[in-house]
């Protein structure tokens, strides 16, 4: 279920409130092999399947990069701020990829709100997401994104 804050003010003091899940996300070989084209990344560990099945995971696996894009996927289903007149991403600190998605896996996000303040004359807050993949022992991927929202005036 999303969380939703109806101002970024709201966000103040909700450190620690734990996100999700989210839905679960199939990974395809047309998602990988698009991520692929989009990013000029074709190495054969992830495009190959015929090579791959004899490779250290035994078929193809989704790009670590792809992996990470899919935050943006899961995030509206993590958390709905309202009430602001725009917001930015400003970044991710502290990325680790320490599973690989396997094509034909599924993976869905959860999230932690890691810290919120005032900033410039907007809000900030740090959202930890984390890609579980169905079944695994670790997560594909943990990161801290950042995002900046500015209040209506």
């Amino acid at each position: 279920m999303t969380r939703i804050f109806e101002t970024p003010g709201d966000l103040l003091g909700s450190e620690g409130t734990i996100l999700g899940p989210t839905e679960w996300l199939h990974i395809d070989q047309q998602r990988v092999n698009g991520f692929a084209d989009v990013t000029g990344d074709h190495q054969w560990i992830h495009v190959d399947t015929e090579r791959a099945r004899a490779g250290p995971f035994g078929g193809t696996i989704a790009h670590g990069y792809l992996t990470m894009s899919l935050v943006n996927h899961f995030l509206p289903e993590l958390i709905e701020v309202r009430g602001f007149a725009h917001a930015v991403n400003v970044g991710a600190d502290r990325l680790r990829f320490l599973a690989p998605v396997k094509v034909g896996s599924r993976i869905r996000g959860t999230g932690e709100i890691i810290s919120v303040e005032e900033m410039k004359g907007a809000i900030q807050a740090i959202v930890r997401v984390t890609i579980n993949i169905e079944g695994g022992d670790k997560p594909a991927c943990v990161v801290d994104t950042i995002s900046r929202y500015f209040p209506e005036t």
